[in-house]
């Protein structure tokens, strides 16, 4: 008799599919994997935020400093006020990610749409995720395994709560669905994630029309000398177009709303 038995075959074979003959399967199950998820909650248009994973909530910081002992060096009482004046980032994306969420429901699709979208981590990405939540709708996180650090956050819708090891798969379906981007200060990962959809954007790469928020001019303008660019000849003046600084919430989810609308609800997009 032929030998059927299920853990012979190759796709049941954990040593096979997790050695390096098979990495090629394990991209496309990251493509397919969540394709299918999305398909499945009717996800198919995000808006993403990006930003730092080290911002707490408000109510983190303060805690921070009520607890500390009154003989704490200067150093690490001005790291504590730091944070808690940081900490305004948190709670504007939370603000911006529930705001956001409200106007989309408030559309009254077929489908879900504009749903809110984040690398699944602390910081601002718990923010996004947690605005969502308070608004009652549902969020995406797109969650990265890294060494010796935890992915995801309690916010997350659970069915959405979609984890890579690749990331530039992870970097793919932040992209793909997106239809606006919120970048709230953060570092490198933060600084990455912008400059690779500012250049796939600038190359033609991405043609649909997507608004970009860089959220607070202050912060923005001391990390990346745009002008100076421009003075330089690496970039083109008309590619600052391509993004909107923001300094309030009120400020972004108008410039959000906008072009989302004349875009995707009644432009060629639609």
């Amino acid at each position: 008799m032929p030998n059927n038995k299920p853990k012979d075959r190759f796709y049941y074979n954990l040593d096979f599919l997790s050695s390096p003959d098979a990495r090629s399967i394990r991209i496309m199950t990251e493509f397919y994997g969540p394709f299918h998820l999305f398909r499945k909650s009717h996800v198919a248009d995000t808006i993403v935020f990006f930003g730092s994973a080290r911002l707490q909530s408000r109510d983190e910081a303060q805690s921070a400093i009520d607890k500390a002992p009154k003989n704490i060096s200067k150093k690490k009482r001005e790291q504590l006020n730091r944070a808690l004046e940081m900490s305004r980032y948190y709670e504007d994306a939370r603000t911006l990610a529930k705001k956001m969420t409200v106007w989309s429901k408030g559309l009254k699709l077929k489908h879900k749409r504009f749903i809110i979208a984040s690398g699944g981590g602390a910081g601002i990405m718990e923010a996004a995720n947690r605005g969502a939540s308070e608004a009652k709708g549902i969020s995406v996180g797109l969650t990265i395994s890294l060494p010796h650090e935890e992915s995801g956050n309690p916010w997350i819708s659970e069915e959405l709560d979609i984890k890579f090891h690749y990331f530039f798969m992870r970097k793919f379906w932040f992209l793909y669905l997106a239809k606006a981007l919120v970048v709230f200060p953060g570092g490198f990962g933060t600084l990455d994630e912008l400059m690779e959809l500012l250049t796939l954007i600038q190359t033609g790469k991405i043609i649909k029309k997507i608004p970009i928020v860089l959220y607070d001019s202050t912060f923005w303008n001391n990390v990346v000398n745009w002008d100076y660019l421009v003075e330089a000849g690496t970039i083109s003046k008309s590619d600052l177009s391509l993004f909107e600084t923001c300094d309030t919430v009120d400020e972004a989810y108008k410039y959000l709303t906008k072009h989302i609308t004349k875009h995707q609800l009644k432009g060629p997009n639609f």
